[in-house]
């Protein structure tokens, strides 16, 4: 949606001449809100104008003005219903519960503000909105199916044959095309196998350092979130590629590095310690996904294809805390739940 255009209020302006010089319209008063009232962070801000121009920019398209005396209880939810149901490209949400709490949050806040210094019609229109009910925050449904996680540890594989390939076929029509030589597959692939063998989040994998890998008794220590170190088990399956990687490559990097983490940039940029981005990790799991013709899924997702394989293996809830690091359980009990096409296969096979 296009943002809404906002009119220019003088610096002098203030609060006792709100009711006499302010245009009724909430566009009018969101700005003068901004300008006056709002004294949060500049990026707070930033964040709380995206929230109210994209509820104004509904309400424009929805009412066809944005007088102060149309917006309705109902056209609160309406808004709340229309984020709830959007989607990308993709076919997945825009938002997630979470998030369209913190812009509900926005929206409140400026509503109760206006109603303090001119009333609506039929009382605040979002003083009866509730918060959406978030539960866990886990998203179980996009965990990697069965078929997907060999479909990935496939491609991960043969990164060893394809993986860094130029791309470029006008210059090499005939034999075969070079490899850049900074290419690290097995590098890639082990990151793979980590995430999918263990369960760990992005930034964990980040975080391992090579000493802290148990190869007798399979087990990785982390340093997670609350700086708290936690100990993932790992299959012999994964524990190889480990291994792999530090025979065939990590020497190569860390003799630029001499760097204590486990996966190390092959950037010939020195800064920090060599070890990879967020946006490395993403870039690995994108890139080996599209070989394997899958779309819609995280690195998180194999997370979550974890919890869900221990579960069907073991139905035990505290096996899932234990691989997963759970401090809190109801996260953990969240794998058992059964989901929407899983119940639904159960309901159809009588």
């Amino acid at each position: 949606m296009e943002n809404v255009p906002q009119n220019t209020i003088p610096n002098n302006f203030d609060l006792i001449t709100l009711d006499k010089n302010l245009p009724d319209t909430l566009d009018a008063l969101d700005e003068f809100y901004f300008s006056f009232e709002v004294s949060t962070s500049q990026k707070s801000q930033k964040e709380q104008k995206r929230d109210m121009n994209l509820f104004l920019s509904f309400m424009s398209k929805e009412i066809g003005n944005l007088e102060r005396t149309n917006w309705t209880p109902r056209l609160t939810q309406s808004f709340i219903d229309y984020m709830r149901h959007e989607t990308d490209v993709n076919g997945k949400r825009r938002w997630g519960d979470k998030y369209i709490n913190r812009i509900m949050s926005t929206i409140k806040t400026f509503a109760k503000w206006v109603h303090k210094y001119r009333p609506f019609p039929l009382d605040n229109p979002t003083k009866k909105i509730k918060s959406i009910p978030t539960g866990t925050g886990l998203d179980i449904e996009r965990a990697l199916t069965k078929q997907e996680r060999n479909r990935i540890l496939d491609s991960a594989d043969h990164l060893i044959v394809s993986g860094g390939v130029s791309k470029d076929r006008k210059r090499y029509k005939s034999g075969t095309r070079p490899k850049r030589k900074n290419y690290r597959p097995f590098r890639n692939r082990a990151i793979i196998y980590t995430l999918i063998e263990t369960g760990m989040r992005r930034n964990a994998v980040i975080s391992i350092n090579i000493h802290d890998i148990d190869f007798e008794r399979k087990t990785i220590g982390v340093l997670e979130k609350g700086g708290l170190t936690h100990k993932y088990k790992i299959s012999q399956e994964g524990l190889n590629a480990i291994k792999t990687y530090i025979d065939r490559e990590r020497s190569i990097d860390n003799e630029q590095w001499s760097s204590p983490a486990l996966f190390l940039s092959n950037s010939p940029n020195k800064k920090g310690d060599g070890r990879l981005s967020p946006q490395v990790i993403n870039s690995v799991w994108k890139n080996v996904c599209q070989k394997a013709g899958i779309s819609g899924k995280t690195p998180h997702s194999a997370r979550h294809a974890m919890g869900k394989h221990i579960i069907e293996k073991t139905g035990n809830i505290s096996a899932v805390q234990r691989q997963l690091g759970h401090k809190n359980v109801a996260y953990s009990v969240a794998y058992a739940r059964i989901g929407d096409e899983e119940l639904q296969k159960v309901l159809d096979d009588r």
